[in-house]
């Protein structure tokens, strides 16, 4: 063994490089899912002297209306749903909402796949009129049922590939015996999850496989793109050039991991596949009139 050949650590070292890694993919994970806009919105209102906590929806497939449902106060509290469709100069449509248990309740209509609709809530008490939430609307999208399968398996293999990455750049920094199989195994799990399984989701979801570049400009899918692309250049790297180039390999290792933690720090679904009702409205099919120059996905 030569004074270049990297040294194996010890498995106390190893190990508490794999904790440390779980605790940044764990980390980065909950601030893109909870950050994003179909997290569903919550907030705090008060009512006739009366605070209540509300979680309104972001989100709903396609095959259900939608349940929008507010804690009701104490009195005599009514409610009104107001909705129209997003993007569009129609009028809002104002629906009573009942009583259901200690809850008010109504229901916006199921849309179209990418379909949106802007919606918010009105609480009237003693004449005092109070928005949820105050002074905004909310946007929920529309997208059909995705297998429960498929679904588990993209989200579970694009998590483990982030926890590959992170114990990718680690082992690059702190023990590069165990750089090259981790980075092949965090591009074989980044391929798996964005760049085959994610395309099949959006295919059950919205109709189509791919709707970023060069075909489009949906920035979920870009950021994907993104992910893979460095860390395409970090597994070839160690393919084609074994033995050598070994500082530069655990750069570019560290580089990629970078890159994904970036896009992990951008909420996720943000500027998505939206369906446009202007041009649906003038004739457009279904595929034609889906883009994505919104705000989710």
């Amino acid at each position: 063994m030569t004074a270049l050949t990297p040294v194996p650590r010890s498995r106390l070292v190893r190990i508490l490089l794999w904790i440390l890694a779980t605790i940044i993919m764990v980390s980065a994970a909950t601030y893109q899912r909870t950050t994003g806009p179909t997290y569903p919105l919550s907030g705090t209102a008060t009512v006739s002297g009366q605070e209540i906590e509300y979680s309104l929806l972001r989100s709903q497939t396609t095959d259900s209306d939608a349940l929008i449902a507010v804690p009701r106060p104490a009195g005599d509290v009514q409610g009104v749903l107001h909705y129209k469709r997003f993007g569009t100069d129609d009028l809002f449509t104002g629906l009573p909402m009942t009583v259901r248990g200690d809850s008010l309740v109504g229901f916006l209509p199921a849309q179209p796949p990418a379909g949106k609709l802007s919606y918010a809530v009105e609480l009237v008490a003693g004449g005092e009129y109070v928005r949820i939430p105050e002074g905004e609307v909310v946007v929920i999208r529309f997208k059909d049922p995705v297998p429960l399968g498929v679904l588990l398996s993209h989200v579970a293999a694009m998590f483990f590939a982030m926890l590959i990455g992170v114990r990718a750049a680690l082992a690059a920094l702190f023990d590069p015996v165990q750089t090259p199989k981790l980075t092949w195994t965090a591009l074989f799990l980044m391929t798996l999850g964005g760049m085959i399984l994610g395309p099949i989701v959006l295919k059950y979801a919205f109709g189509m496989y791919w709707t970023g570049w060069p075909i489009g400009t949906d920035p979920t899918d870009n950021k994907t793109l993104a992910m893979w692309g460095a860390w395409i250049v970090a597994g070839v790297l160690y393919m084609i050039r074994p033995g050598q180039m070994q500082q530069v390999k655990r750069i570019v290792v560290v580089l990629a991991t970078i890159v994904m933690l970036a896009v992990y720090m951008i909420p996720h679904s943000i500027g998505g596949t939206e369906l446009d009702y202007e041009a649906l409205d003038q004739g457009a099919t279904m595929e034609e009139a889906i883009g994505n120059p919104g705000d989710q996905r």
